[in-house]
C-alpha cells in the first residue's frame, strides 16, 4: 500500500504526522455528494455498488484523505436481519415494524449474509478503483445502538422505549443484543473476506446508558465482536458518543483504536489507555465552521498536546455536518497533512 500511515498509526507505529480522515467525510457537506443522492434514494446508493464505490470515492479524489470509509449505513444490519427500513430526507431513518415484544425478537433472522452481500460486491469495486494507494475502512453498527433504532423505530431523543426494555425486560433486551451481535460478526467478517483494510464499530447512542448499563448491555457484545473477527493486520478502532466517558471499559474490549469524543483531553485519554491503544478524535466538529485561521490553531492546538506520542489519528469527535463549508473542510485536511512533527 502506497499510504500506510493510517494503519501504521493504528497499530501505533511511529509516523511523521497523524494520518486523517473524517467521519462522515462522503457526505451530505459536498455538492458532489447531491448530484448522486437527488438521482437515488439513500438505500440505492448503498445497495448498488458502482454507487457506493462513487460516493466513496469522493472524499479521496476531492479531499485527498489518508483512508477511505466504505459509503453505507449502520443500520443495513437491521434490515437484513428482518427490519423494515426507509430513509426519509429531513427525518432520518424509519423501521415500519418496530420490535417491542419477544415474538418481534423471535421473528428476526440471523442467517441473512445473503441480504448483505452487496456490501462486499462494493468492497470490491471500491478497492479496485483505490488500487493499494490508500487503506479503505469497513464498519458496523453496535448492537446497543442498531438495537435502539430497532425498538425505538427511528432516531430518538430519550431512548425511553429501549430503556424500557432493558429494565423492565433485560432477558428480552439480550436475546435481541445477542441476536444482532452474531449477525455483526458475520458481517464485519465479510468485509474483511472482501477486502477491506481496517474496522471500525460505531456505537452511536451509548452516551444514553449509565456506567453500568453499559457494561452490561453495549460493552459485552462490542467484546464478543471484536474477539470474533477473522483479521490478521486489520485494525479494529471502537467509537461512541461518550467515548471521553466510557473509554478505559472501550479498552477492555480490546479494539487497536478507541476514537474519542471531543469533551475530553486527548492526550489524558490516551496516557489512561493500556500501551499499544492508539486513539483517534477528537476535534470539535463545529470547529469546522469557524474562520480558517481558527481551524488551524485549534488543529495545531491539539497536534502539539500530542507531541511525541505514537498511536494517534487526526479525526473529528463525530462526524461532520451538513451545512459545514467544504472548502473549511478541505482547508483542515490541508493543514494536517502539511504539518510535520
Amino acid at each position: 500500500m502506497e499510504n500506510n500511515l493510517f494503519l501504521d498509526a493504528a497499530f501505533s507505529k511511529q509516523t511523521e504526522r497523524p494520518p486523517v480522515w473524517m467521519m462522515r467525510q462522503a457526505g451530505r457537506f459536498m455538492p458532489q455528494y447531491w448530484e448522486i443522492k437527488n438521482k437515488y434514494s439513500f438505500l440505492e446508493m448503498c445497495k448498488t455498488p458502482e454507487i457506493a464505490a462513487d460516493v466513496t470515492m469522493l472524499p479521496v479524489d476531492l479531499l485527498g484523505i489518508d483512508a477511505a470509509i466504505l459509503f453505507s449505513d449502520i443500520l443495513v444490519t437491521g434490515e437484513a436481519m428482518g427490519g423494515d427500513l426507509s430513509f426519509t430526507q429531513g427525518v432520518g431513518p424509519k423501521f415500519a415494524n418496530p420490535v417491542r415484544t419477544e415474538a418481534d425478537i423471535d421473528a428476526l433472522a440471523t442467517d441473512c449474509l445473503d441480504k448483505l452481500q452487496y456490501v462486499a460486491d462494493a468492497i470490491k469495486v471500491i478497492q479496485q478503483r483505490l488500487n493499494g494507494s490508500i487503506p479503505l475502512i469497513g464498519f458496523a453498527g453496535a448492537p446497543f445502538t442498531v438495537m435502539s433504532y430497532l425498538v425505538e423505530g427511528g432516531s430518538s431523543k430519550d431512548f425511553k422505549l429501549t430503556k424500557l426494555l432493558i429494565h423492565n425486560r433485560p432477558d428480552l433486551a439480550h436475546k435481541l443484543l445477542a441476536k444482532i451481535a452474531k449477525v455483526t460478526i458475520d458481517y464485519l467478517n465479510l468485509q474483511i473476506e472482501a477486502g477491506v483494510n481496517a474496522l471500525q464499530l460505531f456505537d452511536s447512542w451509548a452516551l444514553a446508558l449509565s456506567w453500568n448499563d453499559y457494561q452490561e448491555f453495549s460493552h459485552q457484545y462490542n467484546t464478543q465482536i471484536i474477539a470474533g473477527l477473522n483479521r490478521t493486520n486489520i485494525p479494529v478502532i471502537s467509537f461512541c458518543k461518550g467515548s471521553s466517558v466510557f473509554a478505559p471499559i472501550m479498552a477492555e474490549a480490546k479494539p487497536d483504536v478507541v476514537s474519542i469524543d471531543w469533551n475530553a483531553d486527548l492526550l489524558n485519554i490516551k496516557k489512561a489507555l493500556p500501551a499499544g491503544i492508539a486513539v483517534q478524535g477528537n476535534l470539535d466538529p463545529h470547529i469546522l465552521y469557524a474562520d480558517q485561521p481558527v481551524i488551524k490553531a485549534q488543529i495545531h492546538k491539539l497536534f502539539e498536546r500530542m507531541r511525541g506520542e505514537n498511536g494517534f489519528i487526526f479525526n473529528l469527535g463525530h462526524g461532520i455536518m451538513p451545512d459545514i463549508p467544504f472548502d473549511n473542510v478541505k482547508y483542515a485536511i490541508e493543514v494536517v497533512k502539511a504539518f510535520k512533527y
